[in-house]
């Protein structure tokens, strides 16, 4: 049975709104929450970032939901020992079961700010994966040194560790990433209904769990609605790999100069019919994903969760 959750932007909203978001996804009914672990947001118009550790660590006093990270990039900007000892820390706050670590390889926009060279997607695969079983040895709690092609660890011991090692979930999108994924992580996350992805990673990790996000923009007024997501959110329809090697927020905005109103009315739901957001969440529930994560972009945030409490997630529980 699929469960639904919602996906805190830490991108365009601090952390107090984050945490009464959380909140009232909680009093909405929604099962669980994302939320997304940035340096820089994509644009200006987004204009937030803060610290997701911090904002966890509120959200664990805030709500009883489980949490997950959506994504982090535990190998640049911050040391994959660095990202065990945060993990770890949240999971003994949130408590048994109620964490889990999302990573993936990154973005320059957020990893190549201490001034290194934004490396090949090879390059970034295979640090990820020695970033993941660093990570899992210090969550034995054991004294760790290690040696590898990216990472040398010295005497490195983490005290605050839960009863259970926090599962980590890989994001995937391409080939390679996906069967990085398959391979070493314990669940899949990923941004599109794609059932073939869903059946790719199960292939070749078996019955392991797959999560997708996706954005939408509730208002009464559809038109309104299409133009807040093309203020604020034009990069999601930028293609291919920008998303991956542009650096700076000021690039995406000049990138997303190509993103017209008409791109985002056709790829994003927005408005209030209750049977289209229910079609977007159920796109996932049909293509195997056993968790939805949904956004509402925009500052109607109250609006979208009692719409949500009220119209949508009563059409889609029990998919």
């Amino acid at each position: 049975m699929t469960e639904f959750g919602y996906f805190l932007s830490s991108e365009e909203f601090g952390p107090q709104d984050l945490v009464e978001q959380a909140r009232m996804a909680e009093q909405a009914g929604f099962q669980a929450l994302w939320i997304s672990d940035h340096y820089h947001p994509w644009n200006e118009e987004q204009g937030q970032s803060p610290f997701v550790w911090s904002v966890i660590g509120a959200l664990s006093e805030a709500v009883s939901l489980p949490v997950q990270t959506a994504v982090t990039c535990p190998t640049v900007r911050m040391h994959p020992a660095v990202v065990a000892q945060a993990a770890a820390t949240a999971a003994v706050q949130l408590g048994e079961g109620r964490f889990r670590l999302g990573v993936g390889s990154g973005e320059a926009l957020n990893e190549h700010i201490l001034g290194g060279a934004w490396p090949s997607t090879r390059a970034r695969l295979e640090m990820l994966e020695e970033a993941v079983q660093l990570i899992r040895s210090l969550f034995d709690g054991n004294e760790v040194s290690h040696e590898g092609k990216h990472y040398t660890v010295e005497n490195a011991r983490l005290y605050t560790v839960p009863d259970e090692h926090v599962p980590i979930d890989i994001s995937a999108f391409g080939p390679k990433a996906m069967a990085l994924a398959s391979r070493i992580g314990d669940g899949l996350i990923t941004m599109a209904p794609d059932e073939d992805a869903v059946t790719r990673f199960r292939r070749g990790g078996g019955s392991k769990p797959a999560s997708g996000g996706t954005k939408v923009c509730y208002g009464p007024d559809r038109d309104a609605a299409v133009r807040t997501v093309h203020r604020l959110w034009p990069n999601d329809q930028l293609p291919g790999e920008l998303g991956q090697v542009l650096p700076a927020p000021r690039h995406f905005e000049q990138a997303s100069t190509l993103v017209t109103e008409d791109m985002v009315a056709s790829n994003v739901v927005c408005g209030d019919d209750a049977d289209a957001h229910a079609r977007e969440l159920l796109a996932y529930a049909d293509a195997g994903f056993d968790r939805v994560y949904v956004n509402q972009i925009g500052p109607d945030q109250r609006g979208f969760f009692d719409f949500y409490r009220t119209k949508v997630l009563p059409q889609v529980r029990g998919t």
